[in-house]
């Protein structure tokens, strides 16, 4: 178990302008040491990051230079990548080769969606393949990373009570999501008991800089704090969380982070309210330009709620990364598709869309969908 609640995100670590499938060496090793020196001791990393690449990444930077009990390594099985059952073993074993190691310290099923857990996760035996390679010792800790609704998250729990922990995005901005689900979806997991270990505590970016007026509000209250630390102690202070990811591309980051953690203190009710209340007026800057998308409340053409559809584009194109498996809104969009009995990437507009107002917004929500299903991951 971590010693501090913070985990240092390898996907974001800064990449050769060359060749973007390698970082920067001496710079990525630098903010591991860092890391390392300041008592961190988790490091995330997957099968499918930064085109497949990441894994011999971290081996070199990470692996090759400290000693195995420094450090603590998680990698996640491309669940969504697998359709025949031998490709569980093979894969994993390619994992520990791309890393350079016998054991993995916390190993994951990769993004559990509706559209794959029936069809390809059971099928496959991807649960009871990860239960035997923990009796071998080589997983020692297992979970999941999930990017769905909480109640089929309660489902794979109620099947799957072997499970240790399981990762979630959780941050202010999306706590009451209707996509995300984040407060959802966290107390479900605590529910049965779980482990959490939570993603995108600063949504990629967006959250580490707060509007205006919650910046200055918050600034009164404590002066040079930095509006990252606020998005990363909303997340590390919940109860059960075992580790916080935080995908880092500088030095500033690095020691950003684990000062903050390393000082880890509570937020108040006062600051946790400037923090939701915010996500109003992030919202505002959107292409949409409301916080409040009641407008569009009921309209579900063919089964998809348009108010939750364009609430997602409009948080979507805030974001500082966008594209295909960055936003974690775009995880999420087949399964609602999914839910809604249509076929994933494919249109479900075949009529005219007027909000309660009248107002004919069928190309605002086209352009919407053909955005989600051009990057929707999977």
């Amino acid at each position: 178990m971590p010693k501090y609640p913070l985990g240092f995100g390898m996907m974001r670590l800064p990449i050769e302008q060359t060749n973007p499938n390698k970082v920067k060496y001496k710079e990525a090793c630098e903010m591991v040491d860092i890391f390392l020196e300041r008592g961190f001791t988790y490091f995330d990393t997957s099968y499918v990051y930064q085109n497949g690449h990441n894994e011999e990444n971290v081996r070199e930077v990470l692996v090759k230079r400290h000693k195995r009990e420094e450090f603590e390594l998680a990698t996640k099985l491309p669940s969504f990548l697998i359709h025949e059952k031998e490709k569980v073993k093979e894969t994993f074993e390619e994992q520990l080769s791309n890393l350079g190691v016998s054991y993995f310290d916390y190993y994951l099923l990769h993004s559990i969606y509706s559209t794959t857990y029936d069809s390809q996760i059971k099928p496959c035996g991807m649960f009871e393949f990860a239960m035997e390679m923990k009796k071998q010792g080589k997983i020692k800790n297992f979970g999941f990373s999930f990017h769905d609704r909480p109640e089929i998250l309660d489902c794979v729990l109620e099947e799957h009570p072997e499970t240790d922990f399981v990762q979630l995005v959780v941050n202010y901005y999306d706590w009451e999501s209707p996509f995300v689900h984040a407060r959802e979806c966290y107390e479900v997991a605590r529910k049965h008991g779980k482990k959490v270990i939570i993603m995108e505590p600063v949504k990629g970016g967006l959250l580490a800089k707060l509007p205006p007026n919650a910046h200055q509000k918050l600034q009164s209250l404590e002066p040079g704090q930095s509006d990252a630390s606020f998005a990363v102690r909303f997340a590390a202070n919940l109860d059960g969380v075992l580790c916080t990811l935080s995908g880092m591309s500088s030095m500033q980051q690095v020691i950003d982070n684990t000062n903050c953690i390393k000082n880890l203190q509570p937020l108040t009710d006062e600051e946790k309210e400037i923090l939701f209340e915010s996500v109003s007026d992030y919202k505002l800057e959107g292409p949409l330009h409301r916080f409040d998308f009641s407008i569009y409340k009921n309209i579900c053409e063919n089964g998809m709620p348009v108010a939750d559809v364009l609430d997602a584009y409009n948080s979507i194109m805030l974001q500082v990364n966008r594209g295909l498996g960055v936003q974690c809104e775009n995880g999420y969009y087949r399964g609602l598709q999914f839910l809604a009995g249509r076929e994933t990437g494919k249109t479900w507009i075949e009529a005219p869309i007027i909000d309660r107002e009248g107002n004919d917004v069928t190309e605002l929500v086209r352009k919407a969908e053909n955005y989600l299903i051009e990057n929707t991951f999977l």
